[in-house]
């Protein structure tokens, strides 16, 4: 049994100039290549199956009005992916349109998601989402071909990927 809940509803949402606020991470870790030193190391990241159709996405959901964008984002990832570990740096703000949301205050369903990188330090056995998601690591690669939306797919290769070669001193296997 998970101790923590997931937070649902709308009353707290964020929106600006007709989007709804969307705070999200990809979360990665390395591992390491057949025992080998620092240079062996793979970057792989962390995605998690959609409650509502197939692929993969990287944990996101609402900004709420009682909490930061980061910590909306560390959030999220607790939520959805049943992971703790250091919120990096910020990876950009992506724009989609969901099909899913809309309400009064975004009728078409724009979104803005301000994405994170997530350096994951724990796993949870237990999480608020996992009886509807299931997680998956990845390596780049493999998460471009699986990730379902375009968006998603922007923030790993011109986010997540710029970032970690310029910040971190790592080449992923996109390089």
């Amino acid at each position: 049994m998970c101790d923590l809940v997931a937070r649902t509803g709308r009353l707290q949402q964020r929106y600006k100039d007709g989007s709804r606020l969307v705070a999200g991470c990809i979360p990665f870790r390395y591992l390491e290549e057949d025992g080998n030193s620092e240079s062996g190391k793979v970057v792989q990241v962390l995605m998690i199956s959609s409650s509502s159709g197939p692929g993969l996405l990287f944990p996101k959901g609402g900004w709420e009005n009682d909490e930061t964008v980061k910590e909306a984002a560390v959030r999220e990832a607790v939520e959805e992916a049943g992971v703790r570990g250091i919120l990096m740096d910020f990876l950009g703000d992506y724009e989609f349109k969901s099909k899913t949301h809309q309400d009064e205050f975004s009728p078409e369903g724009l979104c803005k998601a301000a994405m994170y990188a997530l350096y994951v330090k724990e796993e949870l056995e237990t999480w608020p989402e996992q009886k509807t998601r299931t997680r998956t690591w990845l390596t780049v690669r493999e998460a471009v071909e699986n990730c379902r939306h375009a968006w998603m797919k922007e923030a790993l290769v011109e986010g997540f990927c710029k970032w970690h070669k310029e910040k971190m001193g790592k080449i992923t296997d996109e390089d």
